[in-house]
Formats: C-alpha cells, sequence, structure tokens
C-alpha cells in the first residue's frame, strides 16, 4: 500500500441525529432546546396557530369590550400533513377557572373565525386550542378510498378502533350509544353497510362531543379583554361647579341638585364634577389666575387639599359626606351617574404634606417643589412624586382614595392628567380596583403625545379625551375619527368629545357664535358615541381671557358663577334635541361604526354610522364654513344597504322633522350656517 494511500482523507462528517437521553427512570427522554417534562407529550402538539386577531400589541394589553359584545377571532391555524383539523375559540372570567367555548370554523387560506358572546362586566381571558381529529380525519380518508373503489377493510376496522376508544372515555349514557355504534359497524352484512353506518351524523356528533384532546395545541397565550358596562361606550358628559349657582355664596351640594334636574331634563347620562375637596389657602389664585387672591375668593379646587383634609374629604362650603351621598343618590333617581374628578396633585396645605412629605419633590435647599410648566407656575399646587425610594405606599393610597369615592357610589373618574404619572401605576391601579370593581369607569384627561394617550388607553383607561377640539377642517377630521373609531386603535381606545372644557375654549367658537356652538355640539355627538360639554356652552359663552387665548376670561375654575340658563339665545331646547336623537337611534350608541362618504364640497362633511343589522341609519352633513351657504352632492352606500338604484327611500332629517325623498347613490344638501349649520338624516326604506 502507497504511502499516499495511508493518508486520512478528509470527509464532511454525517449529520447525526438529535440524542435522546432518558431520564433516571428510564421512561422519559429529553431532546436539546426542550425542557425536561416536554417530551414525548408536548412534541406531539403540532398544530401552528398564529396571526391571533384582534389583540393589542401582540396580546401585552387587554382588547376593549361591553357587556352584549361578541368576541369575534381569527387566526391563522394549520400543520403539518393532510389530517382534518378542528379549533376552538376558548373564553371564561379572569377570576373563574371554567372555560366556555364555540368552535371555529375554517374560513380559508388556513383562516379560521369564532365568535363568543360576552355577558359579564368583568375581565376575560380568550385563548384558541386545535387538534388534528383522528376520526374526522378518517372519515376523510375513508370517503376517498370509497370512491377509488378500494377494499376497506382495514380502514374499517381501524375506525372500530376509534369509536371504542371514544366509547371507553364517554360516561355512560354516550358510552353505551358508542358501543351500538360500534357493533353495528363490526356487524354490517358489507362493507357498504359498514361504511354507510360510520358516517352517519349522530354518530359524529358524540364523537365530536368525546374528542380526546389530550395532544391539543394551545395559543402561546392567553389574551385578555376587558368588557365594561354599556355607560363606558355610551355617554353623553355634562361638565358643572357645585360651588356655583347660587348668588352671593358659596353653593352646597343641596343647592347643586338643581343642576341635576337641570342636566336630567337635557338628556345627559353622567354629570362629572371638578374636584370637590377642600382647597388650600397658601398661594390661593384669585380671580383670573391671578398671584393673589381677594378676601372671600373660592381659589381653583384643583389646589387640593386644607385643614379640613384632603382627597377624602369634601369641601365644607359644599357640605357633608352625608350631604354628598344624598347628592349621589338624587342623581340616581333621575337616571344621572356621578363622575369625581381624581386630580393627583397637592395645595401647600394639603395633610399628606405634613404626613408624608417623601411623596413630593424637593428643591436642594429642602423645600417642596410647586407644580411647573414652563414659563406657567402654579404656586398653589405640589406635584406628586411616583419615583421615590418606596413608591408602594403611595400607590396604595391612591387605590384607596378611588375605593373610597366607590364607597359613596362614585363609579366614573375623570383623571386630571394622567400622563404626568407613570403609565405603570394606572397599569396597576385600574386593574386593581376593575378586579374588585369591574363597573368603575375611568376617562383620560390626557392632552398630549398621541403615543402616551394610546398607552394610557392601552393601560387601562376605559374613555379617554381626544384632539377633536382642534380638528376643525373636513379632512383632519375625517382622518383623525377614522383613526380612533377603526382597528387597531379601536380595539383599546375610546374617544369621548368634548368641544369645550374649562381649560380650552378654542378659536372656533370664539369666533364662530352661535351658529359655531350648534356645528360642534352635532360633531360631537354623532362622531362618538361618547361626548360631552362644560356648562355654559348652551349659554354661548365664548369670551376668552386674551386674543390668541383659549382660556376663558372670568374663568370658573377661580369665581363662582351665576347663570341664567334661560338668556335669549340660549341652547337647552338644541341640546336636549340632540341627546333625545341619540337615546333614540342605536347607531349612535356605537363607537366602532362611523363611515365617511364623498361629498362634492370641500366645506361639508358628510359620515354615517349604522347598526350591523341596517336596521337602523344614520347620515350627518355638516357645514364646517361658519360664514356661507354650502350645497354638496352626497354619497349613499346603497349597495351595501340593500337598496336598487331605481327604488326610492325616505331621508327623514331629525332636527327640523322635514323628510325628503331620495333615489339612487347621491342625495343634495344644502347648509346654510345662519340657519343650520348640520343636518342629522334617518335612512327609511319607502
Amino acid at each position: 500500500m502507497s504511502d499516499a494511500m495511508k493518508r486520512p482523507v478528509s470527509r464532511t462528517p454525517k449529520p447525526r441525529a438529535p440524542r435522546v437521553d432518558r431520564n433516571e427512570e428510564g421512561k422519559r427522554g429529553t431532546l436539546p432546546g426542550f425542557p425536561k417534562d416536554s417530551f414525548p407529550t408536548d412534541l406531539r402538539r403540532t398544530v401552528i396557530i398564529e396571526s391571533v386577531a384582534p389583540v393589542v400589541d401582540g396580546g401585552r394589553y387587554p382588547l376593549k369590550r361591553e357587556v352584549g359584545d361578541t368576541l369575534e377571532v381569527t387566526a391563522d391555524i394549520f400543520k403539518e400533513g393532510h389530517e382534518v383539523l378542528v379549533a376552538f375559540l376558548k373564553c371564561r372570567r379572569a377570576d373563574e377557572t371554567a372555560w366556555r367555548e364555540t368552535p371555529m370554523r375554517f374560513v380559508d387560506n388556513d383562516r379560521w373565525a369564532g365568535a363568543l358572546r360576552l355577558d359579564d362586566n368583568a375581565r376575560h381571558v380568550y385563548a384558541i386550542e386545535a387538534l388534528a381529529d383522528p376520526f374526522r380525519s378518517w372519515l376523510a380518508d375513508l370517503a376517498k378510498r370509497v370512491e377509488a373503489g378500494q377494499d376497506v377493510a382495514s380502514e374499517l376496522r381501524e375506525g372500530a378502533g376509534l369509536v371504542r376508544a371514544a366509547a371507553d372515555r364517554a360516561p355512560t349514557g354516550d358510552g353505551r350509544a358508542l358501543t351500538d355504534w360500534l357493533k353495528k359497524i363490526e356487524s354490517a352484512k358489507d362493507q357498504a353497510a359498514a361504511v354507510a353506518a360510520a358516517r352517519e351524523e349522530a354518530l359524529l356528533a358524540l364523537m365530536d362531543r368525546h374528542l380526546d384532546r389530550t395532544d391539543a395545541t394551545w395559543s402561546e397565550r392567553q389574551y385578555e379583554v376587558m368588557v365594561d358596562r354599556e355607560r363606558a361606550r355610551f355617554a353623553a358628559w355634562y361638565e358643572f361647579f357645585p360651588r356655583s349657582g347660587v348668588a352671593g355664596r358659596h353653593g352646597t351640594f343641596r343647592d347643586a341638585e338643581a343642576q341635576l334636574e337641570r342636566a336630567a331634563a337635557m338628556g345627559f347620562d353622567v354629570v362629572y364634577l371638578p374636584p370637590i375637596h377642600p382647597v388650600g389657602r397658601a398661594h390661593r389664585k384669585g380671580r383670573n389666575n391671578s398671584l393673589t387672591s381677594q378676601p372671600g375668593e373660592p381659589g381653583s379646587p384643583w389646589a387640593i387639599g386644607g385643614p379640613e383634609g384632603g382627597h377624602d374629604a369634601v369641601h365644607p362650603d359644599l357640605g357633608t359626606l352625608a350631604d354628598f351621598d344624598r347628592f349621589v343618590a338624587r342623581a340616581q333617581a333621575l337616571g344621572l351617574e356621578v363622575a369625581l374628578d381624581f386630580a393627583i396633585q397637592c395645595s401647600p396645605d394639603h395633610p399628606y404634606v405634613r404626613e408624608h412629605p417623601e411623596w413630593f419633590f424637593h428643591r436642594p435647599d429642602g423645600t417642596i417643589k410647586y407644580a411647573e410648566n414652563p414659563p406657567k407656575k402654579y404656586q398653589d399646587v405640589y406635584p406628586v412624586n411616583f419615583h421615590g425610594e418606596d413608591p408602594a405606599p403611595l400607590w396604595q393610597e391612591m387605590k384607596r382614595l378611588v375605593e373610597f369615592w366607590i364607597g359613596h357610589g362614585v363609579k366614573t373618574f375623570r383623571v386630571d392628567n394622567p400622563h404626568t404619572k407613570p403609565v405603570r401605576f394606572w397599569e396597576w391601579m385600574i386593574r386593581e380596583v376593575q378586579t374588585v370593581h369591574p363597573e368603575a369607569v375611568f376617562l383620560a384627561e390626557a392632552f398630549t403625545r398621541p403615543k402616551m394617550m394610546k398607552v394610557l388607553a392601552k393601560a387601562g383607561f376605559t374613555q379617554s379625551y381626544t384632539y377633536f377640539t382642534w380638528r376643525n377642517e373636513k379632512r383632519e377630521m375625517a382622518e383623525y375619527l377614522t383613526e380612533i373609531t377603526t382597528p387597531p386603535v379601536a380595539e383599546y381606545f375610546r374617544g369621548n368629545l368634548w368641544p369645550n372644557t374649562p381649560d380650552i375654549l378654542h378659536e372656533t367658537l370664539q369666533h364662530g357664535g352661535r351658529r359655531a356652538f350648534k356645528m360642534r355640539l352635532v360633531l360631537a355627538a354623532t362622531l362618538s358615541s361618547l361626548y360631552g360639554i362644560y356648562s355654559g356652552y348652551e349659554l354661548g359663552e365664548n369670551e376668552p381671557f386674551a386674543p390668541g387665548s383659549e382660556e376663558y376670561h372670568n374663568s370658573e375654575k377661580y369665581e363662582l358663577k351665576v347663570r341664567d340658563w334661560s338668556a335669549p339665545g340660549n341652547l337647552v331646547g338644541f341640546v336636549t334635541r340632540i341627546n333625545r336623537i341619540r337615546r333614540r337611534h342605536r347607531a349612535l350608541q356605537l363607537y366602532k361604526n362611523l363611515r365617511f362618504h364623498d361629498s362634492d364640497d370641500p366645506h361639508v362633511l358628510w359620515y354615517s354610522k349604522m347598526t350591523p343589522e341596517r336596521d337602523d341609519t344614520i347620515f350627518v352633513a355638516a357645514n364646517l364654513d361658519l360664514h356661507g351657504t354650502r350645497a354638496a352632492r352626497v354619497q349613499v352606500p346603497i349597495d351595501e344597504l340593500g337598496i336598487a338604484p331605481d327604488h326610492p327611500y325616505r331621508m327623514h332629517e331629525l332636527l327640523s322633522d322635514v323628510a325628503y325623498e331620495w333615489r339612487g347613490p347621491s342625495g343634495f344638501v344644502e347648509l346654510d350656517p345662519a340657519r343650520d349649520s348640520a343636518q342629522i338624516f334617518h335612512l327609511r326604506r319607502a
């Protein structure tokens, strides 16, 4: 043998099969990359479940739904081979262990869909379970063999084995029925009779009921959905200061019951009160936010806390806690809910300043910092420090405050400036509260960056303020409202539209007069199922503090107001009519059904809201030009509504109570802002 032949030859080593080790009992193996307890059972779970929808950020945050909603879920579900798959949408309350389920249906291209009704006001979890169905797979294979004229004696024995195994799993009654079917298959006079017996629907129903799911695959995680009560989706809010309304003195809760009567008569659902707590004396702001107050001036109610107490006390000039309880009871008797402002900030006189100085920010000299938003300074308010060495006691105290007011009949909270507190705090606190009180509703007053507004909604806020106030052009309004009322944003974000607040008097209202107030009210009340106004809106109050300012002159934040609600030109009747229309039409009570349609005038906004069944359809036309008459040809989706091109339909204008007959896919609107800045049409088939 030559030396060359003796030299070793370089070869590519053969790939080795994964080594299977045995554990100490010699009964179970492991594979590299898999935990010990995942073999062999988990390795048989080879169904792929992916692209589950809807979810929020991959399941990091819960969906939002309301009681009575149907949770519709889709996913890609498939596996190797040609077996027949079955899948189930599963759902349960988070505080329970028993699952409800419904079979999912195959849509196409490995996409599956399922739906379950949500009937409880509670946090729920949902998931998907899928597996290959041995009996259905056997039936599919059997059908192919029979069609090809093959002998199926062996296959029939295989099917009989599946039925026998199911009979062993089933309870007595179904087990006996399955045994009877087994006998029919095994004792059939020929293969044709045996095949016919195996294909009976009654047998298939029994086999489905006792499917062995030992090797079923579940979705990688369980997803959450917070099921709120209906008021979380549909409500008209009215904000007023209970301390105002009585000439010459500070109003009381008993005085403010008259405001409840007015709000109920106008058709509102929620009355929202700014802070009702004691107001600090130190650095108390005076009229029009002046740095010094005059004797008798009430100060800003957002400067919370004084010698009389803090966030769990009421201002003594308003009354007592018993008076507040009476006020809440009166509201409930009128069909109203009371929403309280939850503002996490303190006046220098708040008990927390003495008892918990570590809950505040300090300057190098040890003094506590007041609030600032440079160049603005708020000397009457101390912001709370959520980043101290141990935030837990502060977090627990904030939760206690919310639960305290829930104990006094408050279910709804408008949260002041939540974007200045940690998102993780809100996620924790809202979850903790809603675990015990799922009826609680939280409105985020966060006029801030879009992503922060959205993550607060994801973290648990039930409703959110929006940029609606600053959307006044046709294109920007359509784009923004479409964004927040359609998925993916609408899966977690419910926009509450406010034309004005005590802090915001937009230039549109400052310069547009009564016609602007009417037009913006119609938009807010019909673009979303949630809207609100601050009192004084119905009187057309529109005087700014200064040119270019959005602050009110003689702002109610710093003084007591007495108004004449029957003053000439008031909009009380108009507001009442709008709220009545909302209550009569379910299409306006839904949030995710807003659609914009074409109009050929750049100043005419044209949109619809329909129920899923199309049994209630509303169209709205709004003239965004407050100074001129606008006429437009507008489009109606008659194909979607099932209306033939040559078939007439009625458009009943609800504000004027005038009906028009339209025909075909377009109609005509004319809006004179001196008379009608907006129109609301109810479509009726002729």
